[in-house]
This record gives C-alpha cells, structure tokens and sequence, in this order.
C-alpha cells in the first residue's frame, strides 16, 4: 500500500500497488471521511471511470465498496474529472470518486476524491483517515446494502458548459490535441463552438500510443505547436489525461503559461464581476498581480494545490482562480476546475477584441523568468532557512516554502510533498537580473536535479 496515498489522490502502479482490492477497500471506508451535512445530500456518491483498461474493473470495485457501506451510487460511466465533479454539483450528492490516474502512464490506475459540492479530498482533509482505515481495518466483500443508478450526464454537462459561452463569431481555426483522453469525449461539444477544428490524437486509447498526456512538458506539446503553424490556427489547446487542466499555443506557436492565462481572463472576469477577488497561485508572475489590479479586482496569492485555491476560493467568494499547472477554477462550476470552460473563455476574449492571441499576451510577458526548476536537496528546511539568512534584506514570506521579494526580481523555493525536491521559480525585470539572481541562488541550491555537471 505505502505510497499510494497522495497529498491530492490515490494513484499507483496497477495492479502491483493499486488495485481493485484496495479500491473496494476505499470505497468502504469513503462514508467515514464524509460529514453531517455531506451525508445530508442523500447519502449518494457519483462514480466514474477514464479509459484505461483497467478502470471499468476499479470502478466496480469503488461501487462495491461504497455500497456495502451503506452508500448509493451514482454511476455516470465513462467521463472526465470535470464532468465528475459537475455530478457531484449538479446531482446535490454526498460526493464522488473519479477513477483516474490522470496523466500518468498506462500502467497506473488512481482515485480522485470529492466531498458535496465537489470539495475536494486531501491529504488533510480525508486522504489520510482513510489511507489508517484501510490500513488498520481491513475489509472483506459483504453484499450491497444500498442500490447503484447508471446515470447520463454528458447532456446537462453540456447545456452547462455552453453557458460560459459569450461569442460565436467570428469563426475560428483551433487545433486541439487530447492525447487519446477522456477530452475525446468534448469532440460534439467543441464543434458547437463555431470552429474551423484541427484534431489531434481524438480518440480513446488508455495506453496513449502518440504521446504522454502531459502537457507541462513541452515535448508534447511539439505536435499541437506544428499544428498551430501549419494551418494558421488562432490559439492550440492541450488537455491532459482526464481533461481538468489545459495549456495554450498562440498563433505563432508559443507556449503560453498558465499565469498569462489567469491574466489574461482577469480582466473579463473583472466585467462581469467589478472589484472581485482573483486567486492566483505564488508562482504566479508579477504581470498575474498586476493585471488584477489594473482590472480593478483584488488579487489573493495562494499556496500550490488545487485544495488550497478551491477552499480559499469558496470562503472569499472568488468568481474565479488559476493555477501554473493548468487548472482553472470558476465559482459558477461549483469552485471546481475546468480545461474545457477556459478554452471557450479564451476563445470570448479572442473574438471579442479581434486580436491575435500573442498579440494579446505580449504586454503580459513584460518580465524574465525560469520555469519551475527542482534540485535534489535531503534537508530541505535546512536549506529554506539558509535561503531566509541569505536573502535576508528581501521582503520575505512563508505562504508555500519561502518567497523573497525585491524591487526589481523575486524568488520561491518550496518542498516537494513527496520527493527531496525543492522547486524553484525565479522572475525578474531583465533578462540580465534574472542570469544574475540565478547564479546567487545556484550557488546555494546546487545544480538543478537532472542537469549534468559542467565539465
């Protein structure tokens, strides 16, 4: 079992660390995890699977489970995360499970996990009572006291998704690239939009034959990029495995971050909703800040982790959120993330201002800055705090690891949840401040984890 109980989700290698055993297991002891007013929404839970071969066996085995618990099911079949969680909404259930394993490669399998309303579960906020349940109380199959439902949802999923929809034209050519996930599902939807869509790798494949469905790596983004400049396409969108995060190509091929994406929605978000509080997390770039304010919003500065934006999101009333690895949250969807409302929110913007999409993002890109960059480090505290007497006379907080600001760069180091990784994000005015504010904190941090030494 060790290591399958991650800080956001159960997920390992099938069938060696993860199976349908320990799935029934989870789905048993889900009801304890669940509250009052959680269990007040019928005592019901939504079930449903992504399209690796081994999902529709773990689902079952998720029913079972919460089933001979006491809990009804849901069972909407195959679906994406988003879709889950807009059950969970939708339906005014107890909670859900969404059997994915994400981007991960084909021999993993995982569990996501949602209280009412689709709160999500953490690792301090259920994940851990239930990875000493399965340890400490073992289970075996008992007959179902509660029934099971099969359930469509993909039709008011869909009437609730095209409300976020403002403009249809001008026409637009998009390229998509779904990597053989579960964004397959979105092909009917997407040709409601009023595209002239460039397809890639549609199509469910749980063994991801073309490439890994993960788009923070740049490598697979290489195909969507040579989409974009072949047939002239406005913007490419790339959905990862279970189609709850997205990253964008502009029109001349370049990969967008996922902060620009949160400035760049800053703004229509702030029209429809004047003075509001955007949350952006704190390796966001300074331009994220700015643009809030400069839109008249409130910008709130949040810890990594789709718990932490949801839950902030929720006690301030947030319309809206964003995250660097690509999730997008919106209060009009439960708090929850969606890859799918983003891509139809940047095409708003696109048609609105008539305006190529690296047009609109230049002004954005306005600083130097590294991706997140990670270093082998087995102390890590001891390192944080050797960071906080160095880089002493910067303004310094602990939000998530530590972040030292200056007038004209600024630094976050964080941990690892899991790994002796720290991770690194630098920005700066100038390219030739960032080569320098790098070169201070290399040589206290080492080399980046990978990176062969000079010779």
């Amino acid at each position: 079992m060790g290591g399958v109980f991650k800080a956001y989700d159960i997920r390992g290698v099938y069938p060696s660390e993860l199976d349908e055993k320990l799935a029934y297991a989870v789905g048993f002891h889900f009801r304890a995890i669940l509250d009052a007013e959680d269990l007040a929404r019928g005592e019901r839970v939504v079930v449903s699977h992504d399209m690796r071969a081994s999902s529709p066996s773990m689902a079952d085995a998720v029913c079972d489970g919460l089933r001979a618990a006491g809990l009804s099911v849901i069972h909407i079949g195959l679906a994406t995360t988003p879709m889950n969680y807009f059950a969970i909404g939708h339906l005014e259930t107890s909670g859900g499970i969404q059997v994915t394993a994400s981007h991960n490669p084909a021999k993993y399998s995982g569990l996501k996990m949602s209280r009412r309303d689709a709160i999500p579960v953490s690792s301090d906020s259920g994940i851990g009572t239930l990875e000493t349940l399965v340890r400490d109380r073992p289970v075996t199959p008992t007959p179902p006291r509660a029934p099971i439902e099969h359930r469509e949802i993909a039709t008011a999923y869909r009437e609730h998704v095209l409300r976020f929809v403002g403009v249809r034209e001008p026409r637009l050519k998009v390229a998509v690239d779904v990597a053989n996930g579960m964004a397959t599902l979105y092909r009917g939807l997407l040709e409601e939009l009023n595209l002239d869509l460039i397809p890639l790798f549609f199509g469910l494949d749980g063994s991801f034959p073309n490439h890994e469905a993960n788009p923070l790596k740049p490598e697979n983004l290489r195909d969507l990029q040579n989409a974009v400049r072949q047939h002239a396409c406005a913007v490419g969108i790339a959905f990862d495995g279970d189609a709850d995060r997205a990253i964008l190509v502009d029109d001349r091929s370049g990969i967008v971050g996922a902060d620009m994406v949160t400035a760049l929605l800053a703004r229509p978000m702030l029209e429809r909703f004047p003075g509001a509080p955007i949350v952006y997390d704190i390796r966001s770039s300074w331009a994220t800040r700015e643009e809030i304010l400069a839109a008249g919003g409130t910008p709130v500065r949040e810890r990594v982790g789709h718990s932490f934006m949801k839950a902030t999101m929720r006690r301030i009333g947030s319309p809206f959120g964003g995250e660097l690895a690509g999730h997008f949250y919106y209060r009009e969807n439960y708090f929850a993330d969606s890859a799918l409302i983003t891509a139809i929110e940047v095409l708003n913007v696109l048609r609105r201002t008539g305006k190529p999409l690296a047009d609109l993002l230049a002004p954005l890109r306005r600083y130097a800055r590294t991706g997140e960059v990670n270093f082998h480090v087995e102390d890590k505290a001891s390192m944080i705090r050797r960071l906080a007497e160095v880089f002493h006379d910067g303004a310094t907080d602990y939000l998530d690891g530590i972040t030292v600001e200056y007038t004209d760069w600024w630094f976050n180091v964080r941990p690892s949840n899991t790994e002796p990784l720290l991770r690194l994000v630098l920005e700066a005015r100038t390219p030739e401040l960032l080569e320098r504010a790098r070169d201070r904190l290399l040589a206290i941090l080492g080399r980046p984890d990978g990176e062969e030494p000079t010779k």
